[in-house]
């Protein structure tokens, strides 16, 4: 049989699975973007159906997918019809503001913040447990839901080891913390037991921090997503409706290169992003407070202008924010008064002014 004759719809499919939307972990097949798909003879056509306010990257997914084709044996001709169309109005925010299908999730929260970034160690986790406890501090009832499923920390960070409890709607009960209330898996598991997941499941764990948990009325929901842009991230925003991203980087150029395509990832699902915060900017000396920019400073800044977001602000670095994290008490709760906390402090209050809080 030639290799011509072995050319099927199914390889010609397993082929498009390799293609991924730009920006995000996900297939053009999953997506449900391959329409009208015929094989035969040698030659492959499709209808290529993207929902995407880019067309640049629509354009990106048929060059690629052409490639691909192309390089299997077998395969004489591609013809692919782009169809672009542009999502629909985005729903409006609020109380209410979720898409329809999903009206019913986190219907008591005003505001669901995810805090992300390109790649880790970065602090994100840092920064979100403080941005909770300084939107608490300004008078905002806070939830903070830790969806790094294979690296959960808030437990540690909010020094809580007890376990969660259902209540008489057989739902979980966040555990409250400094003010915040707060929901992680690392509740549930062993400190060293490692998180050996496929993506279904991390998507299955993220839909059930959403709908299995107890978060009553609440101003804001912090959720503190992995790093970089995977499952979790894409089912946060294809099930709720999230008011706005917050980006978390440093100031050295891997970062901020990172940091580019987790702001990227959100823009193309149409997630406004809040805006870009440079952790570990500078160190200030306690004795003598001479000012030193260890890991280079203003490239979050210098990001934000270029990518035309807003720029939220600067976190010093100061060892007390990495020993109140170990300690279980963060910076914002440990020293009130310190010039980390009052720079969260202006970040939850930008933020709360951007959303109209």
């Amino acid at each position: 049989m030639s290799a011509t004759a072995e050319l099927t719809e199914e390889k010609v499919l397993d082929v498009l699975k390799t293609v991924k939307f730009p920006g995000l972990s996900r297939d053009i097949v999953s997506f449900g973007f391959v329409k009208d798909l015929a094989v035969g003879g040698g030659n492959v056509s499709f209808r290529l159906e993207v929902q995407t306010s880019s067309p640049r990257a629509a354009e990106e997914i048929q060059r690629d997918a052409t490639e691909r084709l192309r390089s299997v044996p077998g395969v004489n001709a591609v013809t692919i019809r782009l169809d672009v169309r542009e999502p629909g109005p985005a729903p409006p925010r609020g109380a209410a503001g979720v898409p329809p299908a999903d009206a019913a999730l986190l219907a008591d929260v005003r505001f669901k913040i995810a805090v992300a970034s390109g790649k880790g160690g970065v602090g994100k986790s840092t920064v979100a447990a403080n941005l909770a406890l300084a939107l608490s501090r300004l008078g905002s009832r806070v939830g903070l839901m830790d969806s790094d499923i294979y690296g959960p920390s808030q437990q540690m960070m909010m020094g809580i080891d007890e376990k969660p409890f259902l209540n008489e709607g057989n739902q979980i009960v966040p555990i409250e913390r400094f003010g915040v209330r707060v929901m992680s898996l690392g509740f549930l598991m062993d400190v060293d037991q490692p998180v050996i997941w496929r993506g279904p499941m991390v998507m299955k764990a993220v839909e059930q921090f959403l709908q299995d948990v107890s978060w009553g009325k609440l101003d804001f929901l912090v959720v503190d997503l992995p790093p970089g842009t995977g499952d979790a991230q894409l089912t946060l925003t294809q099930k709720i409706h999230l008011s706005g991203a917050v980006i978390v980087t440093t100031p050295q150029d891997v970062a901020l290169i990172d940091a580019r395509k987790g702001l990227a990832m959100f823009q193309k699902v149409n997630v406004p992003v809040l805006g870009i915060v440079e952790n570990m900017s500078y160190f200030l000396c306690p004795k003598c407070g001479h000012r030193e920019e260890i890991f280079k400073h203003g490239g979050g800044e210098r990001t934000a202008k270029k990518l035309n977001v807003p720029f939220l602000g600067a976190i010093p670095l100061d060892p007390a924010v990495a020993i109140g994290g170990d300690a279980g008490v963060p910076i914002v709760a440990a020293e009130p008064e310190s010039s980390v906390t009052h720079a969260f402090l202006r970040i939850a209050e930008t933020i709360q002014q951007r959303l109209g809080a």
